[in-house]
């Protein structure tokens, strides 16, 4: 920085891997400089950060995340077949070869960011639990049976998710509860944060039903494109889901200054009256809520007023700072 004088702005990439730079960042934003510094600090971890306690210059900072590509970035590109065999992460889209990119990518994340940090004692152990946790993927989570799948005590596997999470590849749903009107569930969803990489660990045999996994990873298609037009279009909203101790349920619950919208994802070609059923119960309780379902046929639908959406014209049209659901 000394030896560019000129220099307005300075890039750190993997920033955890160093945390005391930190420090030396603080003292560089603070030094009287006849040209103010930016710097832009990146990482694909928290976990070091939270763990050393480093001065983490609260107050100067401005938090932005970075999602996997959303259908609107990839314009004519996306396919959203593929995306549901792929998922959207750059790094694979962009290889020669992205199948086999995607294959390795766990293996390869677990060895450098898990096993390099020394993170976790028993790397089978963790191993086991990304595929344990992979059957929560859109499901209300028992870390109680996830760790009795997994072979470890439940504070491990508590532990395991945590780290999953700094390691910004899986994330928990929260019930949302507002005013509630319903006894409702308390533990949250699990989704990974990319559809392909959730195919890539979920173990398939002959006892696995293709229709189950294939939902599982269209819910978790939508849920990562919800989080990113999220995080890209400002203001403040959250992202959850709806379930009564009763059963009804709605997958998403995008909740904030400019949206309120309630979202049902079916992996089917044909709707048919009873698919509304939760949502028209979240409307009894919540009727400012915008509802739409979201299926895998090709035509819109208007059934008893609530719109019903193929999933890929959806998240094709899907744009920070636009409408979450089409006037």
């Amino acid at each position: 920085v000394d030896g560019r004088p000129e220099v307005r702005q300075v890039v750190i990439d993997e920033i955890q891997r160093v945390p005391d730079l930190l420090n030396v960042v603080h003292q560089l934003i603070e030094a009287k400089r006849r040209v103010p510094l930016q710097f832009i600090l990146t990482g694909s971890s928290a976990r070091k950060l939270k763990r050393t306690g480093v001065n983490l210059l609260a107050g100067r900072l401005a938090l932005k995340t970075m999602h996997p590509f959303m259908a609107s970035e990839l314009g004519a590109r996306f396919d959203l077949e593929r995306s549901l065999e792929l998922g959207m992460l750059p790094l694979v889209l962009g290889s020669a070869e992205p199948a086999e990119t995607l294959r390795s990518y766990a293996a390869l994340y677990v060895r450098e960011e898990v096993q390099a940090e020394g993170l976790v004692r028993n790397m089978g152990d963790f191993s086991r639990f990304l595929e344990s946790i992979s059957f929560s993927q859109g499901s209300v989570l028992s870390m109680s049976e996830v760790a009795r799948e997994c072979g470890v005590e439940r504070r491990t596997a508590d532990g395991y998710l945590d780290i999953l999470e700094d390691l910004l590849l899986g994330f928990r749903l929260q019930v949302f509860n507002k005013r509630a009107k319903r006894i409702l569930v308390r533990h949250p969803k699990f989704y990974y944060a990319d559809a392909g990489v959730f195919r890539s660990i979920r173990p398939r045999g002959p006892l696995d039903a293709s229709a189950e996994i294939g939902g599982a990873c269209l819910e978790g298609l939508v849920a990562q494109h919800l989080r990113a037009w999220i995080a890209y279009s400002g203001g403040d909203h959250t992202l959850g889901y709806w379930r009564t101790k009763s059963g009804s349920e709605v997958d998403f619950v995008v909740y904030g200054d400019r949206a309120f919208a309630a979202i049902e994802v079916k992996h089917a070609r044909n709707v048919r009256a009873k698919d509304l059923t939760s949502l028209r119960a979240f409307l009894e309780d919540y009727p400012a809520a915008k509802p739409c379902l979201l299926y895998r046929g090709s035509t819109r639908l208007r059934i008893g007023g609530i719109p019903c959406i193929p999933c890929g014209e959806f998240l094709a049209g899907l744009r920070p700072g636009s409408p979450i659901l089409p006037g």
